[in-house]
């Protein structure tokens, strides 16, 4: 007879996902945040709070759950008002920027025992096609160009187009409608590769050779800490995107650093958050 007994769970704020709130409007990150807790359904025991004070409309169109409305869906809180999420029991936290940056530094010979770099063309634009509509009457405001083009030569072409509706509150001028997209483009780098860094580390803070710099060398998810690899040429600076615990050692196992890969539909739903 075996003696092994195996346990699964999820973690508790998955519950989450089982509390329906009804449609309401906000304006801004808080009140987004006060709008869950007072159109929940049913009994709701968790809280949420935020540091964020970004303004740009949200919606629940449709009764759906609450953790449908934290993120993973176009339009979710997340995507809307951008962030980090911290999950603590029954209180979710909402950060500008989640984790600190303590000096800790990853190093060839020292503590990297792993490190990718992927380069990806697949959310590259040539150009954005920016408009405005109005809201009265439903009729589009666009440039006589129709589209502004990032600087330089592509052997293709890709244009997104870029609702502005919601960043100018009256019908904007040419000047302004193409100065908006010119510098969206230049601030999302919608020309350039995507460039992700994944490194694994050993965290090292337990270890008898680094005691004497524990405080120094201690790692929490969302921290940013430097990443050096000369042998090619890496040398930047990256937040903990997951840590992997060993629960029955009581120690981290191993640590990832690394951008979360986004897509052009990402950036689109990012678009009146990241502007503002």
């Amino acid at each position: 007879m075996s003696k092994i007994v195996t346990v699964k769970a999820h973690h508790i704020s998955y519950d989450l996902s089982g509390i329906p709130v009804s449609p309401f409007s906000a304006l801004n990150t808080q009140d987004a945040f006060a709008g869950l807790k007072a159109n929940v359904v049913i009994d709701c025991p968790f809280e949420f709070w935020t540091d964020k004070e970004t303004e740009s409309n949200f919606s629940v169109v449709f009764p759906s759950s609450i953790r449908a409305n934290l993120g993973g869906s176009e339009g979710s809180i997340l995507d809307v008002y951008g962030g980090e999420y911290e999950f603590d029991n029954y209180t979710v936290k909402l950060y500008n920027n989640r984790g600190e940056d303590r000096g800790v530094s990853i190093r060839y010979g020292k503590n990297l025992l792993d490190i990718n770099q992927e380069e990806s063309t697949a959310s590259i634009a040539t150009g954005v096609y920016p408009y405005w509509v109005d809201s009265a009457t439903s009729s589009v405001f666009e440039l006589p160009e129709k589209i502004v083009r990032v600087d330089g030569e592509y052997n293709f072409e890709r244009v997104l187009p870029i609702d502005l509706s919601a960043n100018f509150d009256s019908q904007p001028t040419e000047d302004q409608l193409r100065d908006f997209a010119k510098a969206y483009m230049v601030k999302n780098q919608i020309g350039s590769p995507s460039v992700s860094l994944s490194v694994s580390f050993a965290q090292i803070d337990k270890s008898e050779e680094y005691k004497h710099l524990k405080l120094f060398e201690r790692v929490s998810l969302f921290d940013t800490i430097s990443v050096e690899f000369p042998m090619l040429k890496v040398s930047t600076k990256a937040k903990v995107v997951k840590i992997v615990y060993d629960v029955l050692l009581d120690r981290v196992k191993n640590a990832y650093v690394g951008s979360i890969k986004t897509n052009i539909a990402d950036t689109v739903a990012k678009l009146q958050s990241s502007n503002k």
